[in-house]
C-alpha cells in the first residue's frame, strides 16, 4: 500500500458516505454518528498502532482497516433504518461484501486485499476464527480494540443525552429498569465476555459493555481505556450496589494487571 492508495481510499470513503446523506434530520443524525465514529476509530487505530511500533506500511494498512471497518453501516441503515444487526443484517458481513462489490481495493496486492476484507468481516465477531493467519488475527485484534474504545464513547454520549436528542438507530429496544441480571454480573466476576443473547434490560447492556474489557488485546488500548475512565463513567449509569461495586473492582484490577504486563 502506498500513500496515494491511502489518500484515494479516504476520498472514496468521504464521497461514499455523502451518498447516504439525507434531508431527513433523524436519518442524517444517524449517518453523521457513524461517520464521526469511523474517523474517531481511525484516530484510535493510529495511536495504538504507533505505540506498538508498526512499520509505515502497516500503519497505513491499519488506518485503512479502521476507515472501512463500518462501511456496512451505511447501506444497513439505508435499507433497515437500524444499526441492530439482529434486526437487520450483520454489518461486518455487509461491509466485506460492499468492499468486494465496489472493488475498491483492486489496486492493492491480493494479500492486503484479503487482510482488509477479513478484518472488516470479523471486527464485530464475538470471537476471532482460529483458522485465520497470524497477520490477519493481529489486525482483527487491532480494529476490535480501536472500535471498542470509541463505541464506549458513543454510548456514554447516548446515555447522557436527553431522549429527544439521542440517535434513534443506536437504541437497542431494551427496557430501562432499575435492576440487572445476576447471570451477567457473574460473567464479569468470572472474567468472561457477556453474550448479547443474555440481555434483558438496558442495564444488562451496560454490564455487557463493561465485559468488553476482557476482549481488549494490546497495552496501548488499556492505557487509553484507563485515561478516558470509561469504566467509571459506565458504572455511574448503573445501580450503586454491592454487586456493581464488586464488578468495578474486578475490572479495574484486571486493567491494572494488563498495564503492568
Amino acid at each position: 500500500m502506498t500513500i496515494d492508495d491511502s489518500v484515494f481510499f479516504k476520498t472514496w470513503f468521504t464521497d461514499y458516505v455523502k451518498s447516504f446523506y439525507s434531508p431527513n434530520k433523524e436519518d442524517q443524525k444517524n449517518i453523521s454518528l457513524k461517520e464521526k465514529h469511523t474517523f474517531d476509530v481511525c484516530k484510535n487505530m493510529i495511536e495504538i498502532s504507533g505505540e506498538l511500533g508498526l512499520s509505515d506500511k502497516d500503519l497505513m494498512l491499519s488506518e485503512v482497516i479502521a476507515l472501512f471497518h463500518d462501511i456496512g453501516r451505511f447501506p444497513q441503515y439505508a435499507k433497515y433504518k437500524t444499526f441492530r444487526d439482529r434486526k437487520s443484517i450483520n454489518h461486518g458481513f455487509l461491509g466485506a461484501q460492499t468492499l468486494i462489490e465496489k472493488n475498491i481495493l483492486q489496486n492493492l496486492p491480493d494479500k492486503e486485499q484479503e487482510l482488509i476484507i477479513k478484518a472488516v468481516r470479523f471486527h464485530n465477531a464475538f470471537s476471532i476464527p482460529k483458522v485465520e493467519g497470524e497477520d490477519t488475527i493481529f489486525f482483527i485484534k487491532l480494529i476490535k480494540d480501536a472500535d471498542k474504545l470509541d463505541i464506549w464513547r458513543v454510548f456514554l454520549e447516548y446515555y447522557d443525552a436527553p431522549e429527544e436528542e439521542r440517535a434513534s438507530a443506536v437504541g437497542l429496544g431494551l427496557q430501562e429498569i432499575t435492576g440487572y441480571s445476576e447471570e451477567i454480573l457473574s460473567c464479569i466476576l468470572r472474567g468472561q465476555m457477556v453474550s448479547l443473547s443474555l440481555l434483558k434490560s438496558l442495564n444488562d447492556f451496560k454490564l455487557m459493555q463493561l465485559s468488553w474489557v476482557y476482549d481488549l488485546h494490546y497495552k496501548p488500548s488499556f492505557r487509553l481505556l484507563s485515561e478516558r475512565a470509561y469504566i467509571d463513567k459506565i458504572i455511574c449509569h448503573l445501580p450503586d450496589d454491592e454487586g456493581i461495586q464488586k464488578a468495578s473492582a474486578v475490572l479495574k484490577e484486571y486493567i491494572r494487571e494488563r498495564l503492568r504486563n
